[in-house]
């Protein structure tokens, strides 16, 4: 059984970025001075051809009915960098991630919570469980180069299920 932990840059930084504003990092002044502009906080990458375009979409995901989650499968996007960003207040979801080329590397699996103002990017190839989120309704903006192809998502049963919590 694995215990989601909040997540930070730091931890999650093999992974993707943690995209938040944050008083630590580097900001412009913008809109007369009124807003504070934190720029670069994730690269977005597109390994394809031209075929790929980016798609701005939207994933309405509903609460995880009970815990602890029963984690069979990961996926990855190869090609693509994949962006979420709540829209929704009150916002709490899992960030389940794990290194790996062919399959997930296990060794490597990481739980992580992230809440209201955060949002995450997945590097292209990184093995993850779709969105859950915790407690209410959310629905994020995504991000990602898509060409329709059965390439856009890659998807890996796991032999054993992994019980996984919430922080």
């Amino acid at each position: 059984m694995i215990k989601a932990v909040p997540i930070n840059r730091e931890a999650y930084s093999p992974f993707g970025s943690l995209i938040a504003a944050d008083e630590n990092l580097p900001f412009k002044y913008a809109n007369m001075q009124t807003a504070k502009r934190y720029d670069y906080l994730a690269d977005v990458a597109n390994l394809r051809t031209e075929s790929a375009k980016l798609n701005l979409c939207v994933f309405r995901c509903n609460p995880l009915a009970q815990f602890p989650l029963q984690l069979k499968l990961l996926e990855k996007h190869q090609f693509s960098t994949q962006v979420f960003m709540p829209m929704t207040s009150n916002a709490k979801f899992l960030v389940i991630v794990s290194l790996g080329e062919d399959k997930p590397d296990l060794e490597t699996l990481k739980v992580f919570e992230a809440t209201n103002g955060q949002g995450i990017s997945y590097k292209p190839g990184i093995w993850h469980y779709p969105m859950t989120a915790v407690g209410e309704p959310i629905d994020f903006a995504c991000l990602v180069c898509e060409d329709g192809s059965k390439e856009d998502c890659e998807v890996f049963n796991l032999e054993t299920a992994i019980e996984i919590l919430p922080a």
